[in-house]
C-alpha cells in the first residue's frame, strides 16, 4: 500500500478450470458482506518496521536479500488467517501476492525472486486460497504494479535508490515495456492458477503525483490488462488503482464524508484501513485503534453506502500478532450480536441525530448509538413511521413517546420536539457493548 539456502522449488501449481463466463462482474456479494480483511504479508514482516521499509531506508537489493535468505514462516496457518477472519464477521480476504519489493508469495514461472526459492521452498497462495473456500469467504488477491526489484523497472520517485546517481545512470535504458509484460503474465498466472478469484486489488498508479517519473496506465497498458482479466475471469471485482475507472473506488486511511460519486453519480467503494497506521507487520508501532473505533468506521462506512477492508500484518513466522486477534475478537463479539444491522445493510433516507448513524435493510431501520443519551433520543421525521423498537442486543423493548409538539418544558416534563419527531424512551444504561444499536420497525412498505 501507499505511505505506506537453496530449497529444491515446489512445482507450479496446475492451472484450474476457467469458470464459466459472467456477463459482467458481479457486485452483490460486495454490498451485501461489507467487510473484508486485507492480509499484507512478505519479506518486509521479517524486518518488522513497516512495508516501505525498503523504500524509507533506501536499502538496496543486496541489502534487502537479508530477508529473503531467511523467509521460512513456520507458523504460516491460513486456515486459522481465515478463521479468524469469519470470526470477526469478515466474509472476503484480501492477501497481497506481490508488494512493491516484488517478492512472489507464489511459484511464478516468470521469476527466481518468489517464495520456492526461500528456505520455506512452497507456494504460499494456494493454501490460502483454499482455506479461505473453505470457510466460505470469497478470494481476494493483491498485486503491485510497482516493481522495485524487477531488472525493467524504471527507477522513479518511489524507488529506493532514486537519490543513488550512479545506480541511476548505470540504469537508465531500462524499458518499461519489458516489465509491463511480465506484469501482465503474473496477473494472467494469478487467475490461471489458483481457481475462481473475486477480487483483485492493484496498487497503484501515480503519474502527475509528488514522485518524479510517476508510472500510470500507459505504463502498465492498463486497457490491455482489464482485456485480460475480463477475458479470464469476467466476474472478478477490480479496484481503481490502474488509472483506468475500475469496478470500485478505495479511499484509503480516510473516512469519507458521505456516499462516493463520480460526476455525481453513486459509485461502489471501499475504505481500506490499517489496525495501526502501517500495513505490514511493525513491531514497535503501537499506535493501535480500539475495537470501538473500527466499529464505528465499519458502521459509517456501511451508513454512507460502502465497504471497510481492515488489514492485519502477520509476522515474520506467519502469526497474526496478539493485538490484531484480540481487537478481531472483540469486533467479533459485536458482530454477532449486530450482525444484521450491517451485512445486507446500506444508507437510509432518514437524518440521523448527531452521533448516530442510520444503515437499513428492508423495512427495518438500525440506529447505531455512537453516544449515549440520557433516557430520550429524538429521531428526526420518524413520527408513525415506527411499529416496534428494541436494542438489538438482547431484543428488549424500546418505548415510544408521543409528546405534543406544542407541549412547553416545565421542571419536570420534557418540552415537544419538532413536528415529525419520533422520540424514544431508552435505558440509563448503556449496554455493555462498543456500539449499541436499536432496530426500528418501519410501518411503511421493504422498498418505501
Amino acid at each position: 500500500m501507499t505511505p505506506s539456502a537453496d530449497t529444491p522449488a515446489a512445482q507450479s501449481p496446475a492451472p484450474a478450470a476457467t469458470p464459466a463466463p459472467a456477463t459482467a462482474p458481479e457486485t452483490a456479494w460486495f454490498t451485501h458482506d461489507r467487510f473484508g480483511m486485507f492480509v499484507h504479508w512478505g519479506l518486509y514482516s521479517l524486518a518488522a518496521r513497516h512495508e516501505w521499509v525498503k523504500n524509507r531506508e533506501k536499502l538496496t537489493d543486496e541489502q534487502y536479500q537479508v530477508y529473503f535468505d531467511h523467509f521460512d514462516p513456520d507458523r504460516y496457518d491460513p486456515v486459522q488467517w481465515a478463521r479468524a477472519a469469519r470470526a470477526a464477521g469478515m466474509r472476503y480476504v484480501v492477501l497481497t501476492t506481490k508488494h512493491h519489493d516484488g517478492f512472489c508469495l507464489w511459484d511464478s514461472a516468470l521469476t527466481e525472486y518468489k517464495v520456492t526459492n526461500t528456505p520455506h521452498g512452497r507456494d504460499l497462495v494456494g493454501p490460502f486460497v483454499e482455506a479461505c473456500r473453505a470457510e466460505g469467504l470469497k478470494v481476494g488477491l493483491y498485486y503491485s504494479l510497482i516493481d522495485w526489484h524487477h531488472p525493467s523497472f524504471p527507477v522513479d520517485g518511489t524507488h529506493p535508490q532514486r537519490d543513488d546517481e550512479e545506480f541511476k545512470t548505470a540504469t537508465a535504458d531500462r524499458d518499461i515495456r519489458d516489465y509491463r509484460r511480465y506484469l501482465h503474465g503474473q496477473v494472467r498466472e494469478l487467475l490461471t492458477f489458483f481457481g475462481r478469484i473475486d477480487y483483485l486489488f492493484f496498487d497503484f498508479s501515480y503519474a502527475g503525483r509528488t514522485w518524479w517519473g510517476g508510472k500510470g496506465p500507459d505504463d502498465w497498458d492498463s486497457p490491455k490488462l482489464m482485456e485480460t482479466i475480463r477475458e479470464l475471469q469476467p466476474h472478478v471485482l477490480v479496484n481503481d488503482r490502474t488509472g483506468i475507472p475500475g469496478d470500485f473506488v478505495t479511499p484509503e486511511q480516510y473516512q469519507p464524508s458521505g456516499p462516493m460519486t463520480d460526476d455525481g453519480r453513486p459509485v461502489l467503494w471501499e475504505a481500506c484501513q490499517t489496525l495501526n497506521g502501517s500495513w505490514g507487520y511493525d513491531r514497535d508501532n503501537l499506535d493501535h485503534k480500539s475495537a470501538d473505533l473500527l466499529i464505528r468506521m465499519l458502521v459509517d462506512g456501511v451508513s454512507k453506502d460502502g465497504n471497510l477492508l481492515l488489514n492485519v500484518g502477520p509476522t515474520g513466522r506467519g502469526d497474526l500478532d496478539p493485538h490484531a486477534v484480540a481487537v478481531l475478537g472483540e469486533i467479533g463479539r459485536w458482530m454477532e450480536l449486530h450482525e444484521r444491522s450491517v451485512r445486507g445493510c446500506g444508507p437510509a433516507p432518514y437524518t440521523a441525530p448527531s452521533e448516530c448513524r442510520y444503515t437499513r435493510r428492508g423495512n427495518r431501520l438500525y440506529v447505531h448509538l455512537f453516544a449515549w443519551p440520557l433516557r430520550h433520543l429524538h429521531l428526526p421525521g420518524l413520527a408513525g413511521r415506527v411499529r416496534y423498537a428494541q436494542l438489538l442486543n438482547d431484543a428488549s423493548e424500546i418505548t415510544q413517546v408521543h409528546i405534543a409538539p406544542d407541549r412547553p418544558a416545565v421542571n419536570t416534563e420534557m418540552g415537544g420536539q419538532p413536528a415529525g419527531t419520533l422520540t424514544l424512551q431508552i435505558p440509563v444504561q448503556r449496554p455493555d457493548t462498543p456500539v449499541p444499536v436499536i432496530e426500528l420497525f418501519l410501518d411503511e412498505p421493504a422498498d418505501g
